[in-house]
Parts: C-alpha cells; sequence; structure tokens
C-alpha cells in the first residue's frame, strides 16, 4: 500500500466518522477541528505502514476523538491541565461525591501543577453574600443542547471539559448570553462564576463581557449589549480578555453607561495571563456593595471602585456578551454561576448574636481540603476572634443530602478540622480558642431540593461557647 492511499484512507475514515449521526465526537480538544484533522491525517501519512494502519483502526474503535491529540510528549504529559483537555461533547453524570456538590466550582485547582495555597491568596479579601439565591452549573441541561434557563442572539451548547468537574456552557459566535432566572440584584451581592478559554487564545478576538443593568424589559432588550453596538444604557461592562498581543499579560476593561448610552467612567489595565497551558480556567468574583465594586479574577484584585453603581438603579439583568471570534478555534467558556445577596456581618452574628454561618468556605471535592478562594471568608473570622480574645468557639461542619449519610457525617467533621487547623497555622488563633463537630447532613438550612438548597447547607457555622 502507497503512502499516498494511507494519507486518503484515514481522511475518508475521519469525514466519515464525522459525517456518521451515530458516532459523536467523544472527547475534541479545545482547537479548530478542521485544522486538526488535516494535520493528523498528513502526519499520519508520514508514519510507518504498519502503525498508520493500527491508528487508523484504534480511530474506529475509540471513536474519532483520539484523532485531534497532540503527539508532542511534553503535551501528553500535561493532559491534566485545564485548557489542554478535550471538550466531551458525548456528555457524562456529573460525580457529585457526598456533601461537595459546589466544589466543581474551581476544580481546576486540582489538576494543575502548583495548586494554589491559602497563603498565595493573602490579598484576597473577597467575602460571599449571606444568602445563595442562584446557582448554576447547568445538571438540568443535556450536553450539546443550550441551557433552558438561559436567552441567546448567538449559539452554544452545553459540554464537558476532561480534568474539570461539572458542565460547561461553550459561548458561540458573536452573541449576547442571558440567564433569564436572574430578575434583581440588590445594593449588596456577590456573583461568581468560572471562566474558561482555549490555550491559543487570538489577541484579536473579542473579550468576554459582564454585564450588570437595568433593563426595562430584559427579553427583549438583551441584545443591546452586543459588543461595540449602541443601545447600552443605565449599566456597566466588566471586560477580560486572557492575552495581549505579547501573550505575557491578559487585559481587563471597564466601563459604565448613562441614561443616554454615553460612557460615564472607564479604565483598561492589564491583569495576569490566563491563557497559558496550565492556567486556563479562572474565578472571577464581582462584589457590590452599594455604590462600591470590586472584581477579581482569582486572587488578584482588578478593581475597587468606590462610585461604580448608580445607588438610584434598580439593577436587575446580568448577561455575558461575546464580542466575536477571531479565529473559530477560540473559545469561552463559563460554568458554575453562583449569585449571592446580602453582606455577611461576621463581627455582630458571632459576638452580638452568638451564631455565625458561612457558605464562603470552599472544599475540594469529596475533602477536607480548603480551597484557596475560601481566604476572604476565613481572615474575617480570624479578625473578630483576634479582636475578642476571650471568646471560644465551635467550629461545626454540615453537608447537603447527596450521598451517604455516614459519609456525610465523616466528611462534615473532617472538613470543620481543616478549619480549625487552618485559623490555627495561617492566622495564629489558639487552637484551644476551638472545638470541633460535624453534622453532616441533619440539620438542614434549606429544603435539599434544589441546587440553591443544596449550596446553602453545605456550610460551616461557628457557635460562641
Amino acid at each position: 500500500m502507497h503512502m499516498k492511499k494511507i494519507a486518503n484512507w484515514v481522511t475518508c475514515v475521519v469525514l466519515a466518522l464525522a459525517a456518521t449521526p451515530a458516532v459523536s465526537v467523544a472527547q475534541v480538544r479545545i482547537n479548530d477541528p478542521g485544522r486538526v484533522v488535516e494535520r493528523q491525517a498528513e502526519n499520519r501519512a508520514n508514519r510507518k505502514i504498519d502503525q498508520a494502519v493500527d491508528k487508523g483502526l484504534d480511530s474506529v474503535e475509540e471513536g474519532i476523538g483520539n484523532l485531534f491529540k497532540k503527539k508532542d510528549k511534553k503535551a501528553a504529559e500535561t493532559q491534566s491541565k485545564p485548557g489542554e483537555q478535550p471538550v466531551n461533547t458525548k456528555g457524562n453524570a456529573d460525580n457529585d461525591p457526598a456533601g461537595s456538590s459546589d466544589d466543581a466550582a474551581t476544580a481546576d485547582t486540582a489538576a494543575k501543577p502548583g495548586k494554589s495555597t491559602l497563603k498565595s491568596y493573602s490579598k484576597f479579601d473577597f467575602i460571599p453574600g449571606e444568602k445563595i439565591v442562584a446557582i448554576e452549573d447547568f445538571s438540568q441541561d443535556a450536553v450539546g443542547d443550550f441551557p433552558a434557563k438561559w436567552n441567546t442572539n448567538s449559539s452554544g451548547e452545553i459540554v464537558t471539559i476532561e480534568g474539570t468537574e461539572g458542565k460547561w456552557l461553550m459561548l458561540g459566535p458573536e452573541g449576547v448570553f442571558h440567564p433569564e432566572f436572574i430578575t434583581a440584584l440588590p445594593e449588596n451581592f456577590t456573583l461568581e462564576f468560572n471562566l474558561a478559554t482555549t490555550t491559543e487564545f487570538s489577541f484579536y478576538s473579542g473579550y468576554l463581557r459582564t454585564v450588570i443593568a437595568e433593563v426595562a424589559a430584559p427579553a427583549k432588550e438583551f441584545t443591546n449589549w452586543k459588543g461595540f453596538d449602541g443601545g447600552k444604557k443605565n449599566g456597566l461592562e466588566i471586560a477580560l480578555h486572557p492575552n495581549n498581543a505579547g501573550g505575557t499579560q491578559g487585559l481587563a476593561a471597564f466601563n459604565v453607561f448613562g441614561e443616554d448610552g454615553s460612557s460615564l467612567m472607564k479604565n483598561e489595565k492589564s491583569i495576569p495571563a490566563f491563557h497559558t497551558p496550565d492556567h486556563n480556567v479562572v474565578k472571577v468574583s464581582v462584589w457590590r456593595q452599594k455604590t462600591r465594586l470590586r472584581v477579581y479574577v482569582d486572587d488578584y484584585k482588578v478593581w475597587d471602585l468606590p462610585r461604580a453603581f448608580d445607588a438610584t438603579r434598580k439593577y436587575n439583568f446580568i448577561a455575558f456578551s461575546n464580542q466575536g471570534y477571531h479565529e473559530e478555534a477560540n473559545r469561552y467558556f463559563v460554568s458554575n454561576l453562583r449569585l449571592a445577596v446580602g453582606a455577611p456581618d461576621t463581627r455582630s452574628k458571632l459576638i452580638t448574636e452568638g451564631k455565625f454561618s458561612t457558605t464562603g468556605i470552599h472544599f475540594d471535592v469529596n475533602s477536607a481540603t480548603i480551597k484557596p478562594e475560601s481566604y476572604g471568608t476565613l481572615k474575617e473570622i480570624a479578625v473578630v476572634l483576634t479582636e475578642n480574645i476571650g471568646v471560644r468557639v465551635k467550629i461545626i461542619g454540615h453537608t447537603d443530602s447527596d450521598g451517604d449519610d455516614a459519609a456525610n457525617l465523616v466528611l462534615s467533621q473532617k472538613r470543620s478540622e481543616a478549619v480549625r487547623a487552618a485559623l490555627s497555622s495561617d492566622f495564629g488563633i489558639d487552637g484551644s480558642r476551638m472545638e470541633t463537630d460535624g453534622k453532616g447532613e441533619v440539620e438542614p438550612a434549606a429544603p435539599n431540593t434544589t441546587a440553591e438548597g443544596k449550596a446553602g447547607n453545605r456550610r460551616v457555622e461557628f457557635v460562641k461557647m
């Protein structure tokens, strides 16, 4: 068999599989599929005949996804890194271990080397809102579908990314993506979500804009927030881009629009890059306190603006606006959106009321390892204990009702012990002032029938003794 015939045969296998409805693309890299197929076919044709045949047969058995894998040894060794992982459009069930359904929020930290520690977040002062009112992890949506509770004037679909937990919304070409279930944003709230990009993200592709606005008719007017188009008013945009022209830093831009659509405030600055092979997933945290706005990307505080919000506006609208991709391979992915309202008053509730409960301490999946973004909440508790040297507390862990009762009980106890250890080792609180306990799922704060209820039940309580 001649080399040319081998090349044609491999190409036909790829095209036949891609065109067959019964064969879904199990694992496709976050790249331009067309270009990757062409490159793979050429590479295979240049190999030894027996290798080409063997690989071709393997691809038939294992699915077209394997034809998209890089053969660079270094890339193969780092396949656990977010951004280098395949997108699984075939779908798989979410693995939510006992009592840790929200731990997928930053599962990338478990997958990438050089995992962040609490100390690396030492300047992170973000504290989530007191009450969780909306959770979007796309668990109710099928892979391949556009999410049922969202609207768009573009396209998109639910995917899974190997090496991360849960499901992601892959944003399509230029458009606006609006979670219709968010209808009120009070003067104190926090918004958190995970943002992922493809690794080789073109500088010429657009920003991912997070929109917060007052909109009279969201179902009709959400398209006003598309790219550079007009119609934007009574709101603000937080725009993030994974890299600048040199590829060493990311970019962030901020814009506030008034009643007439004019720009009232704007800013642009460099931020740490998040397009590199080992850092393609970031946690974005937005915090409103009346007129004040803070924005974080992972532990980096991008802005702290005292007059970003208009106190007279009744903000009721959130959207993601994608300006457009320079190359088809460039993609944005969002996941684990979490909206919480209210301003936590740790000092008053723990000292005056004798009890403080928080959902702001997060753990790795099915683990008692504390996630680094918990630093702000832990620091706030440590400050209260430092200022009130005579106060002793009991730290109580709680879970939702998913999973085995006994396992939940053990996990909740271990997590309370981990919190005690962190307060002692990282913040200098005397361990003798803290006792620990775990209640598992037996004392829910809300019904375990919704994602929001379950998230509220996965909490840590501090009770003054």
